[in-house]
């Protein structure tokens, strides 16, 4: 061959071959033969109907090439699929298992000939796959690992022979359950461990220079030791999951009137609460997500923060009857772009841009859904594009605990629903109000609480699928000491809305003062690990659980880190006054006891009896035994 005249270019390569093959031959010539043949035509017709090409199939080998990663690996799964279903009522000995191996690798092709070490490597990995099993190559998985709704597992970088340097090795994972993951065969490779080792030795050298003391403050509450057990939870990285994770940062508003923040800021939790609805993937809550407003954070830091994969960011920029959305998912370990896109379309359509936003980031992701994740993803809140924007622009308002503005957040609420009577959000919206009021207000008059599973019920009977209903139920159910009733409507919340942290920790506090505060604690974790900037109620929570178990370290350590979060949530030190107490640590619990009061000077004279909702009237008067015992109740 001429050097001059050589053709080179890239290419996937498809290697595969039958595994014992020779054993097959040796017992039975005539139906192996008649087997490989009927084998080898199924084969050819799955590569051509995918846009391969057959190069070479010397007895039980079959040697192609594709122009995409993408349409090798979907041929080699559908390949062993057929054969799967082929081999089922054939014996153990006669089945005919194919192994495949892909590698994406530069070639020299001379006629219809194809040369040079991508063969080799994907020769190579054929030769690891399993019986019915597909390996690939890195430089493969790079190009298909998010193209696809299948799984794949790193077996690390394998010395291959003839091929210099070590090759990244996947096995790919077809089974639906395994779609989005990313599994490591050996603990060592994994990126999250090698990153948590990291940390965990800087914090060991941290603690080894200050002394152990230095780091906490004077006039603290907390203990040296207690300390160092803060600094290392913060400095651990959170563990990536198994199935695609994402993060939506607060878009941002890009119009020149400032008064339009409610309208990207509104968008963005849309956006956030439509993925959530889908079970198969992992979405940070809102509260997290806009911590990071208006600051500049790189991708990269964010994915560390919050333990995700993907962080999608984006713009909105609202003029008159148009708006113009810019979006980009982003792969937070290398930042790269997956997916981006700019739409400019008119104001009326934003319903639909919604839903197509949505659709392009769960095909980016490759995420399989359920027929009941179609369903929940479906539902729509209102059409009515004014009284939607009544919807936004009381959503601020809302989350206040200042009386005044959840006044004007329900002025705008009821317009949206003098708008569309059938607009549940805005029903189960108002209740919340109302709860809050209750919660964070002076007047604990029954009246108000009974708003709350008025305005609940109202929801649900105009959308029997609105999830925001069913938790303001749970939320009055709880505080009128009705527990099953809570328990009951807090689990049709999440079967519309899994990703729900604030219904995730309201079950936890649920089954706590049910005399569940076990299962209570499992449920605060996975609250907080949704929301990494959790609210300080779900430590709190899960502070209480641990001390209804007796766990008092435990109970301590999460309290503590209440008190920092928010100084000012009196529940903190009441609870820990009692933890403290517990522990035979009296001058801890009596500082509490003297920060409880300074936040909450009512403290003494609140009716703790009526108030705190156990279930089991023992446990409330065990409480109120702790609360005389530490002399915060006369």
């Amino acid at each position: 061959m001429d050097d001059r005249k050589v053709n080179r270019k890239l290419a996937a390569i498809f290697s595969a071959d039958v595994k014992d093959y020779s054993r097959l031959m040796a017992e039975n010539e005539v139906d192996t033969v008649t087997s490989i043949k009927a084998c080898r035509e199924l084969l050819f017709q799955k590569i051509s109907t995918h846009d391969g090409r057959v190069v070479d199939s010397p007895g039980d080998n079959i040697l192609s090439e594709f122009s995409s990663v993408t349409n090798a690996v979907a041929c080699a799964v559908e390949i062993q699929k057929v054969l799967m279903e082929r081999n089922k009522d054939l014996t153990d000995d006669r089945k005919m298992e194919f192994r495949i191996g892909i590698n994406l690798g530069d070639i020299i092709e001379d006629d219809e000939r194809i040369y040079g070490d991508g063969i080799n490597i994907a020769a190579r990995l054929e030769g690891i796959a399993q019986g019915g099993g597909i390996c690939i190559s890195g430089s493969a998985w790079d190009q298909v690992k998010n193209r696809l709704p299948l799984g794949y597992e790193f077996l690390g970088n394998k010395e291959l022979k003839n091929i210099s340097g070590p090759v990244p090795v996947y096995r790919v994972l077809s089974d639906p359950l395994s779609a989005g993951s990313l599994k490591y065969r050996h603990k060592k490779d994994d990126p999250a461990y090698k990153r948590r080792k990291h940390r965990i030795v800087g914090v060991i050298l941290i603690l080894l220079l200050v002394g152990g003391g230095i780091l906490f403050k004077k006039n603290t509450l907390f203990t040296p030791a207690e300390h160092r057990k803060m600094i290392r939870q913060k400095l651990m990285d959170l563990r990536i999951p198994d199935k695609p994770s994402i993060a939506v940062l607060p878009f941002v508003n890009m119009s020149k009137d400032k008064e339009q923040e409610y309208f990207s800021d509104g968008l963005t939790e849309d956006l956030i609460t439509d993925l959530s609805r889908i079970s198969g993937l992992f979405v940070i809550a809102r509260n997290s997500v806009f911590f990071y407003k208006n600051k500049k954070v790189t991708i990269d830091k964010i994915g560390r923060d919050l333990g995700v994969k993907y962080v999608l960011e984006g713009s909105v920029r609202k003029v008159g009857d148009r708006v113009r959305i810019t979006a980009q998912l982003i792969d937070s370990k290398t930042e790269g772009h997956v997916w981006a896109e700019r739409y400019d379309r008119d104001l009326k359509d934003i319903f639909s841009l919604q839903d197509e936003v949505r659709e392009k980031i769960i095909t980016a992701l490759a995420v399989r859904m359920t027929s009941d994740d179609k369903k929940r993803i479906m539902m729509k809140g209102t059409r009515n594009l004014e009284a939607y924007d009544y919807y936004l622009k009381a959503n601020g308002l809302c989350s206040s605990t200042d009386l005044g503005k959840l006044a004007e957040g329900r002025e705008l609420l009821q317009n949206a629903i003098r708008l569309d009577p059938k607009f549940a959000k805005a029903y189960a919206a108002m209740g919340k109000t109302f709860f809050t009021q209750w919660i964070f207000g002076p007047d604990k008059d029954p009246a108000i609480l009974n708003k709350v599973f008025e305005w609940g019920q109202k929801a649900i009977e105009i959308n029997p699928d609105e999830p925001a209903g069913y938790s303001q139920l749970a939320h009055y159910y709880l505080w009128t000491k009705q527990h099953d009733l809570g328990i009951d409507e807090i689990k049709k919340a999440l079967a519309l809305d899994p990703n729900n942290p604030d219904w995730l920790a309201s079950y936890g506090e649920l089954l706590t003062h049910s005399n569940q505060p076990g299962p209570g604690i499992d449920l605060f974790i996975k609250a907080i690990r949704l929301d990494p900037k959790y609210p300080v109620w779900y430590m709190f929570g899960l502070g209480h659980a641990y001390f209804l178990t007796r766990d008092y370290d435990q109970a301590i350590f999460s309290l503590e880190k209440a008190a920092v979060q928010d100084p000012g949530f009196w529940p903190s030190y009441l609870m820990l006054a009692a933890a403290y107490d517990a522990k035979g640590m009296k001058e801890d619990s009596q500082k509490a006891v003297k920060r409880a009061l300074e936040e909450n000077k009512n403290l003494a004279s609140e009716k703790w009896e009526q108030l705190v909702p156990y279930k089991d009237p023992a446990a409330g008067k065990q409480m109120m035994d702790v609360l005389k015992k530490i002399q915060i109740y006369p």
